[in-house]
């Protein structure tokens, strides 16, 4: 081979290596370009991947958390609801002043209806309805006709016998004359001793008879038994008049009557003394110990406002009530003047021992159960029924003698089916006023 053609080979390797180089270059140079003109939109597109995998993932996440929440809250709120939900109070300290205010019935001393013991017709009457009257003073007086002729018949009846009387005496006396001289029999002398001795009980009796009649005949004067004030008359002139009582009322038994009366007595007069009271009162069971016989009490009374009277414990029952829990009293008050009138209204204060303490509830507090009268009160988030003795009934509020401390929570308005260790929840604070008070917004 020539030098030229070495020469020409030479020069085409040398260009076919410089266009491969330049081949080659070229060609890196296009895939550097399309390499970074392809590398913005993939990292653009894991970007908004990667979002929106962010976002579902937020999304789930959230989802599950509200549902959670949802839950946690149904339940919360379902437990919540399942618990009752009351209204509570504080129970007020008790009266400190050591005084017990009872209502009393006031009384006469002496008050007692007027029958008639001898029957007739009502001839005059003298005092009526008011009038203040001294014992033996006169009523009234009642015709009596039959009553006086049957005086005029014992009188004769018992002049008869005594005339029987004188001649059996007599009698006897010759015949005791004669035995002595043994003219007449032993037997003889004795049976006309016995018909004087029969004689003379004719005489007793008839004279009884007499007095008798003569003693109801006096009942025509109808007379004032005691000093008092005619409360009632019931009968006018011309009424015919029934001796004895009411029926029922044993008043003693039923005298001569006129033919065809009626044989049901009615009362002339009512009387009343009113010089001392006699005022009856119920004490509670609790506050027995204070009704002592000889204390001395004061009472009032709406007829006489402002004015106060004194009276003392006279007696009492001695036993306990047991339909109402009560002893019954009776408390004596002087009344001179008549300003305390009997059927009246008093109000008779006690002095009550220094250790009597209570609390008083209001009365929508109270269950009224078989094993007795309870409460409910809160404790440690649950109703407790308690036991307790009450006092006083004050309408609105009651006193409670024991079971109850101050610092107790009582419910109010409890229901009937609360039974103890029912979870509660209080709505309000706890009041000393009776009325629940609204918890403070948080």
């Amino acid at each position: 081979m020539t030098e030229q053609t070495k020469g020409i080979e030479q020069t085409i390797g040398i260009e076919q290596t410089k266009g491969s180089e330049q081949a080659a270059v070229n060609s890196k140079e296009t895939v550097e370009g399309k390499h970074d003109s392809t590398w913005p939109r993939r990292l653009v597109r894991l970007i908004v991947v990667a979002g929106a995998v962010v976002a579902i993932a937020f999304v789930i996440v959230s989802g599950i958390r509200t549902r959670v929440q949802a839950n946690t809250t149904l339940v919360k709120s379902t437990e919540q609801a399942a618990v009752l939900t009351v209204s509570v109070v504080h129970p007020e300290s008790g009266a400190p002043a050591n005084e017990l205010v009872l209502p009393g019935n006031a009384q006469a001393f002496t008050d007692t209806p007027i029958y008639a013991r001898t029957s007739g017709y009502l001839k005059k009457w003298y005092l009526d309805i008011g009038a203040q009257v001294k014992q033996g003073q006169l009523l009234a007086e009642i015709d009596t006709p039959e009553i006086d002729r049957q005086v005029q018949q014992a009188r004769a009846d018992l002049q008869t016998a005594q005339a029987n009387y004188n001649l059996a005496q007599t009698t006897a006396a010759r015949w005791e004359s004669l035995l002595k001289t043994n003219s007449v029999s032993k037997q003889e002398a004795d049976q006309t001793l016995s018909n004087m001795k029969a004689m003379q009980a004719t005489v007793d009796s008839n004279t009884a008879n007499v007095h008798r009649l003569e003693e109801l005949q006096s009942f025509e004067k109808v007379y004032a038994p005691f000093d008092g004030v005619i409360t009632a008359r019931n009968t006018d002139v011309g009424a015919l008049i029934t001796a004895g009582a009411s029926p029922g009322t044993g008043g003693g038994a039923t005298t001569t009557a006129a033919p065809g009366a009626n044989t049901a007595a009615r009362e002339l007069f009512h009387m009343a003394a009113l010089h001392t009271i006699r005022v009856f009162v119920a004490v509670p069971e609790g506050y027995s110990t204070a009704a002592v016989n000889g204390a001395t009490v004061t009472l009032t009374a709406d007829a006489n406002p402002g004015r106060t009277f004194r009276g003392t414990l006279v007696r009492n029952s001695n036993a306990i009530d047991p339909a109402s829990r009560t002893l019954l009293v009776e408390v004596d008050v002087d009344n001179p003047d008549g300003r305390l009138l009997p059927g009246a209204y008093a109000s008779v204060h006690f002095k009550v021992p220094g250790q009597a303490r209570s609390v008083t509830v209001p009365a929508n507090t109270l269950l009224f159960r078989t094993e007795g009268l309870r409460v409910g009160v809160v404790r440690d988030g649950k109703a407790q029924l308690i036991p307790i003795q009450i006092g006083r009934d004050y309408g609105s509020r009651v006193e409670v003698l024991s079971g109850l401390a101050l610092k107790d929570v009582v419910i109010l308005d409890p229901l009937d089916s609360l039974i103890s260790g029912t979870p509660v929840k209080v709505s309000g604070l706890p009041s000393v006023t009776g009325r629940p008070t609204v918890a403070p917004e948080k």
